[in-house]
């Protein structure tokens, strides 16, 4: 999905929302927003090889090619 699709379903999404859940919307985008911009945020992203390899298990979870917590840690 590009970015512009993105963008056109959240608009739709926001369209059907209350005032009050758009309140929250507001507040979330906001604390993604700082998230994004934070030192520790471009710190981590300046990582060789970080992003790409975030953006690899993205799809991967996206394909349903997960490993359940219990296989990965035996004490959970």
């Amino acid at each position: 999905m590009t970015s512009m699709e993105l963008r056109r379903r959240i608009l739709r999404r926001l369209r059907r929302l209350s005032a009050r859940r758009l309140r929250v919307a507001d507040d979330f985008l906001a604390y993604l927003e700082e998230c994004e911009d934070s030192p520790e945020t471009r710190e981590l992203l300046a990582i060789p090889g970080l992003k790409t390899g975030l953006e690899r298990a993205e799809r991967q979870a996206d394909a349903g090619k997960t490993v359940p917590l219990s296989k990965v840690r035996r004490d959970v």
